[in-house]
Parts: structure tokens; C-alpha cells; sequence
């Protein structure tokens, strides 16, 4: 009889979820920890402490790994994670886009660089904290990706982008419970990362600036130019493009006396145009770069749901494919905001079906 246990690398940041995504494997599972160096502090700017690569979380991962008796490493992906997530999120903001690096991160980073590693050293899975769930549906032979049973912690939105064969690696013990049912385990398990909050913003811009990241990043500083109204009249003067998003109210820096939202981006001109709250619905957008979980493209219309950012409810659609592996959703309701370089993500109740990126409204 072989009472071999199977090979997982859990991805620790330190953090009350993937310490307790080790500790829930470890009964069942040969695991081990591996916490992902992505940038030094020093590279972005910014003091040590305050990001989810400082020294302090590593050391957390680190003790939470010895707590629990299992092997711990620390693989360095800062070239990998410089290329394919902060360059991206630059490149976008100058091209009018509002990205999602945590999308880019899952995809590039957890479920490629870090699978293609732990296989390398003979791991069968990998593992990640995120509240998602997976499931092998025996009449299709193909895995499934649903969201987490705690829908205020869900985060299927950001891993659309999974395939078939990174769904057979990978294991989500999370997805299985509420985020208050992980602090009592990690209370039992690892106090000492128990009370610790949950991470905010974007890893490597913890304060939130996007545009001062970006300009000192870069070296690169984003011209001022025109607020114009929708029929090209100039209202007054922007202070560069890349401080502002589809929907944003707040921070403009203009008054006209009524209420004004930026309702698009110019880039050819350099303009942000302002319009009214009525100007930011629309019922139709579309998606580029769509990948379905199944492997499989529909070949015609498909009645769905459909989330455009991920912290919004998804809502009724019919997704049209089109050619170039595009697609254009069309809402039952109009959406508010539909904001190009956002995702757009297809349900089937819980089940994510897939989802494309550089989402745009049409009226």
C-alpha cells in the first residue's frame, strides 16, 4: 500500500488566508510554503513596511511555516513581475485604460511562473488563499472555477483567466469557507497572523496614488490638457490624463456648478470629457481578449451573467461572440461606468464561465 501524500506549494504572503490555506493542507497534504518576492521596496519607492513584499510578511510566512512543521522558500519573480503587471498597469494609464494588475499578477505570476516552478521541483499542486472554489464536472471531464461560498469575500472576478490545465494543478481550500470561519481557524492554527487586515489597494501603490506611482516610476509625467463637454467645448484644464477614470466625480478640480463625471478619455487629443451621471450608462459593452474557462468559445448567442469590476454585482446579459476572440455583451439594464481596461466577467450562477479584458461602452 502507498500512503505517499501528494506535493503542495502553498503561496504564503503572510497573510491570515494563505496561512491558513497551509495549515487546513497540511492535515491531508506533503505542503509546503513559498512566499513570492516581486519588488523590493527601494524599486517603487517607498518606505519598508508598508507593502505586501516587506520583510515583516515574509518573516510572518516564514514563522507561521516553521508553527506548522513544513518547508519554507522565497522565490524572487521581480523581473518577471516588473514586465508582465507594473509595466502593463504604466503602459495602460497612458493609454486611457484603468487596469487591474491583480488579474495580471493571477495570470502571469501565481498560476504560470509559480505553477511552471513548483512543477519543476516535482510539486502535484499548487495552492493560494484566494476565496474561490473548484470543481470537476464528471459529465463534461472538465474543471470548473466557481466563486467562494462568502460572497462579501468572493474573488473569482480576478481569476477568469484560469485554463483547464492550471485548474488540475491548483487547490482553493478557502472558496469552502467565510472569512470569519479563517480567523477562527488562524486564531487555532497561526494566532499570531490572526488579527492581522486584510490587504487594500494594489500591492506595490499602497497609499492609493496611481499617478504619482506611475510618474516617479516612469520618469514619464502625463501632460495637462482640456476638460471638454460632449460636444468638444472647453470647460477648463486637467492636470494629466492618468489621474482620472470613467465615473470619477470627485477630484477634478473644476466647478461648473452642476455635477460633472468623466464620461471618456481622450487620448488623441489629451482631453477628459465631462458629462452629466445620465451620460455614464450604457447597455452595451465589449470585451477583447476573452478566455473561456471550458476551452470552449460559444458559437452563438449566450444568455448570462456579466460583472464589468469587482466589487459590482453581475447582471443579467445576452454575449454575442465575435470574430478575433471578442465578444459584445448586452445588458438587460444599462450599466453605470462601463470603463475601458476594466474586465467584464461571465456567470452561470456560481460557475465563472470566462472573461475578456479592455472592456468598452457603447451607446
Amino acid at each position: 500500500m502507498n500512503d505517499k501524500k501528494e506535493k503542495v506549494l502553498v503561496a504564503m504572503s503572510g497573510g491570515v488566508d494563505s496561512s491558513v490555506t497551509a495549515a487546513v493542507l497540511a492535515e491531508n497534504y506533503d505542503v509546503s510554503g513559498v512566499t513570492l518576492r516581486l519588488f523590493k521596496n527601494s524599486d517603487i519607492n517607498i518606505s519598508e513596511g508598508k507593502t505586501c513584499c516587506s520583510l515583516e510578511d515574509v518573516e510572518d510566512a516564514r514563522s507561521v511555516a516553521f508553527r506548522l512543521g513544513i518547508d519554507f522558500y522565497v522565490f524572487d519573480f521581480g523581473d518577471r513581475f516588473k514586465e508582465c503587471v507594473i509595466d502593463r498597469f504604466n503602459s495602460a494609464y497612458f493609454k486611457g485604460l484603468t487596469p487591474n494588475p491583480c488579474i495580471d499578477c493571477n495570470k502571469f505570476i501565481k498560476f504560470d511562473a509559480l505553477l511552471s516552478r513548483a512543477e519543476q521541483l516535482g510539486y502535484d499542486y499548487i495552492a493560494t488563499g484566494h476565496y474561490v472554489r473548484r470543481r470537476f464536472d464528471e459529465k463534461t471531464g472538465k474543471y470548473q472555477l466557481l466563486k467562494g461560498i462568502d460572497s462579501t469575500k468572493d474573488q473569482s472576478y480576478v481569476l477568469y483567466n484560469m485554463t483547464q490545465y492550471q485548474l488540475s494543478k491548483t487547490l482553493f481550500p478557502m472558496g469552502e469557507y467565510t472569512k470569519q470561519q479563517t480567523r477562527e481557524l488562524a486564531k487555532e492554527k497561526c494566532p499570531f497572523v490572526a488579527s492581522k487586515p486584510d490587504s487594500q489597494d494594489i500591492c506595490f501603490v499602497p497609499d492609493g496614488d496611481y499617478a504619482r506611482f506611475i510618474e516617479e516610476y516612469t520618469g514619464k509625467k502625463s501632460q495637462e490638457g482640456d476638460f471638454t463637454d460632449i460636444s468638444g467645448n472647453i470647460l477648463g484644464r486637467h492636470s494629466g490624463i492618468i489621474r482620472y477614470t470613467i465615473g470619477q466625480r470627485k477630484g477634478l478640480g473644476i466647478a461648473l456648478g452642476v455635477p460633472a463625471y468623466v464620461i471618456e478619455k481622450d487620448i488623441e487629443n489629451n482631453r477628459v470629457v465631462l458629462g452629466s451621471n445620465d451620460d455614464l450608462f450604457t447597455d452595451t459593452a465589449y470585451a477583447e481578449e476573452m478566455n473561456w474557462i471550458s476551452g470552449e468559445m460559444p458559437s452563438s448567442p449566450v444568455r448570462l451573467k456579466a460583472r464589468i469590476r469587482y466589487n459590482k454585482k453581475e447582471q443579467p446579459a445576452t454575449l454575442y461572440p465575435l470574430e478575433n476572440n471578442c465578444a459584445k455583451i448586452v445588458f438587460d439594464e444599462p450599466q453605470r461606468a462601463v470603463t475601458p481596461g476594466q474586465a467584464v466577467v461571465c456567470y452561470d450562477g456560481d460557475i465563472v464561465l470566462g472573461g475578456g479584458r479592455g472592456c468598452y461602452g457603447k451607446k
